[in-house]
């Protein structure tokens, strides 16, 4: 018997990379703050971005922060796992620690956005793909919409943006709908350390 977080099972199985995508306004870091608080023993990918760090940010916590140069350079070297450039700033997954967690036994979870998770998929056809989505189309859009300090026309691309994510949830394995964080964060982290399926 399991508890569905891994913990009083006998089998051993063997860790997987879960990938956690979703539209703007979701709520990804609310459930993946909710998910860390719960201290399980999983390992967060840290994107590595050429974007300047915002207030409260710190280096190698929130993201490695390196200049244009260098990430083409790990780019060029194979080093990362995806990368994609969004918004004049570009974004990747260090390959090593995610393949160094696995390895040691450790289930890793990375939270990026749908080109990068196309292209995880297609380099580690193995992993889990989870859409986090919200609970109605409505409800996204008021989310985006409710903070009334950006220009409309920026909504209207994140609107459109959300609306194409939201399509490519046949790509995706699971599904799991954001209407309260903590059951969310709670099925989340059931799905990261579970046993994965025999057979799709």
């Amino acid at each position: 018997m399991t508890d569905g977080t891994g913990a009083g099972s006998g089998a051993r199985v063997r860790p997987r990379l879960t990938v956690l995508s979703g539209p703007s306004g979701v709520g990804k870091s609310s459930v993946l703050a909710e998910l860390r608080r719960m201290g399980p023993d999983v390992h967060f990918s840290v994107s590595v971005t050429t974007r300047k760090p915002r207030p409260g940010e710190v280096d190698g916590v929130h993201y490695h922060f390196v200049d244009r140069a260098e990430f083409d350079k790990m780019v060029d070297n194979g080093e990362l796992l995806e990368h994609a450039e969004f918004a004049g700033n570009c974004y990747g997954t260090p390959r090593a620690p995610v393949l160094a967690a696995l390895a040691s036994g450790l289930p890793s979870l990375l939270e990026i956005e749908l080109q990068g998770a196309r292209q995880v998929r297609a380099a580690m056809p193995e992993a889990q793909l989870v859409m986090l989505a919200p609970p109605s189309w409505e409800d996204l859009v008021g989310r985006l919409t409710g903070r009334g300090t950006e220009d409309p026309a920026v909504v209207a691309r994140r609107l459109e943006i959300a609306r194409e994510e939201l399509a490519a949830e046949p790509e995706f394995d699971q599904v799991v709908v954001n209407d309260d964080v903590k059951s969310a964060a709670t099925r989340l982290l059931h799905l990261v350390v579970g046993p994965a399926p025999d057979a799709r």
